[in-house]
């Protein structure tokens, strides 16, 4: 069933809400039984992050356009590397570049939600194990990685990771086109692909990974961004689309 996962600012409070089919409940589990719950307005609402991710697992050079972009070969098992939960930001937060770190990258990325405790999980078994897909944008400081800081370091500032608007539920990854993801800065289309591309699908990254690290509910598989990559600078303002998700979309701005 097709449903979108929000968390909200509600009267002061963050609270989770689940819109089917236009109505929005407030729930109380996300990553229980989302059933009931009191009917509240449509609209109005300040979006917050959609979870509070424990830890976004990401990987590095899975679409094969980006792998040919960069120079570099196809990876022959997933690249991993951690951003801290305190990357996070919600949707229209801002991504805050420190001084003197150079050039900083947008990349928009297929967000996996995890929703249920998963360790050493199977491939055939790891969709019952995805809540859903939300947008992320892994903003990358690339001078430093591109001077040999290790990934966690060029990657992990805090706001380097925007994720939202929410949580669809429902979204077919298996189908045979796959899902679209485009990155769009100032309103001009930068990234534009699907996850046909990946080096390694959904399911097997979920599996993987869960023989690496237990994943908890809410934590985040950032699955690797497509070709056309490029910088961001204070004033601009960036837009992650995934479809069936929406739009995610944060200013950039210099640190004060």
């Amino acid at each position: 069933m097709r449903r979108k996962l929000y968390r909200i600012d509600h009267k002061g409070t963050a609270r989770y809400a689940v819109e089917e089919n236009g109505t929005w409940r407030l729930v109380t589990d996300p990553f229980g039984d989302v059933r009931g719950g009191e009917e509240i307005a449509p609209d109005g609402h300040r979006l917050l992050a959609p979870v509070e991710p424990s830890k976004l697992v990401c990987i590095g050079l899975n679409y094969k356009d980006h792998a040919a972009e960069q120079g570099k070969p196809l990876p022959t098992s997933p690249l991993m590397f951690i951003k801290p939960s305190t990357s996070v930001v919600g949707p229209d937060e801002a991504i805050v570049v420190p001084s003197g770190i150079g050039r900083v990258d947008h990349e928009a990325e297929v967000g996996v939600v995890i929703g249920r405790r998963a360790h050493r999980v199977s491939e055939t078994d790891a969709r019952n194990y995805v809540l859903g897909l939300t947008c992320v944008n892994d903003v990358t400081a690339r001078e430093l990685q591109q001077k040999g800081a290790q990934y966690t370091h060029a990657k992990g500032f805090d706001t380097f990771a925007p994720i939202g608007p929410c949580v669809a539920a429902g979204i077919d990854y298996h189908a045979a086109d796959g899902v679209r993801v485009e990155g769009w800065v100032n309103g001009e289309k930068r990234q534009d692909s699907s996850t046909r591309q990946l080096v390694f699908s959904i399911d097997y990254l979920v599996a993987y990974i869960s023989r690496v690290m237990t994943l908890l509910p809410g934590d985040i598989i950032a699955t690797g961004t497509p070709s056309g990559i490029g910088p961001i600078v204070p004033g601009d303002r960036v837009t992650i689309n995934v479809a069936g998700v929406g739009e995610l979309a944060n200013p950039v701005k210099g640190e004060a």
